[in-house]
């Protein structure tokens, strides 16, 4: 009997540590994402002159060698030159060349391609559909089933004229992945979440979520 008490204990103390460090380890996943990708912005200039400087004088910039330092200066930097960057960018002047950019970059297909589908994405996110809900739930995978999606535009079957949204269903727990769908404007479920309770909702695989939600879409009124 002692022998399964203790066997139960253990058990629940396993549980409750799994449960403990699964959400501390997926947000250190995230910023451990993030961080090294701006620290690899800012590596070459780190390197090429804090490595130098911390081998001539040893004695008072040998801390500079030590990765951590560089890496956490490597973060600062980069967080201060897109700082900078959003500034400029509002910046008459740095309109004028982030559009002579964009004309250069439109030369070339490939990176026209993705710098264009990525910068019209992010657009789409931050501002509202006409006439449809951004957030909105999706028949996926089976009529019976739905999932979170998000509107990104409203288009027109060639044939029939219905009204036809393209819908992206971010994956759990990393919304950066997931499907696009094309699916009819009479087919989704609109809801009342901002885009920031939708990744809350998605990333927290559900945990993050309102008491109430629409699951069944408002019956259209009889002719």
């Amino acid at each position: 009997m002692a022998a399964r008490v203790k066997t139960a204990r253990l058990q629940r103390y396993f549980l409750t540590g799994v449960l403990t460090i699964l959400p501390i380890w997926l947000t250190w996943i995230v910023f451990s994402f993030v961080l090294q990708g701006l620290t690899y912005i800012s590596g070459p200039w780190i390197y090429g002159v804090l490595a130098p400087l911390a081998k001539a004088m040893p004695g008072m910039f040998g801390w500079l060698h030590t990765p951590m330092v560089q890496s956490a200066i490597g973060i600062v930097m980069t967080m201060v030159f897109i700082l900078a960057t959003g500034l400029f960018a509002t910046r008459v002047v740095g309109q004028r060349v982030l559009k002579l950019f964009e004309g250069w970059l439109g030369r070339v297909p490939l990176a026209q391609t993705v710098y264009g589908g990525a910068k019209q994405l992010l657009e789409a996110m931050r501002t509202k559909p006409d006439g449809t809900q951004r957030v909105v739930l999706i028949d996926f995978p089976s009529p019976e089933m739905k999932t979170v999606g998000l509107v990104t535009r409203v288009m027109r079957d060639e044939d029939t004229g219905e009204e036809l949204a393209a819908v992206y269903v971010p994956t759990t727990p990393n919304p950066t992945s997931g499907y696009l769908e094309i699916v009819p404007v009479s087919k989704l479920t609109p809801t009342d979440w901002t885009v920031d309770q939708a990744m809350a909702f998605i990333i927290s695989g559900g945990a993050k979520a309102p008491d109430t939600i629409r699951f069944h879409r408002k019956a259209k009124p009889a002719a």
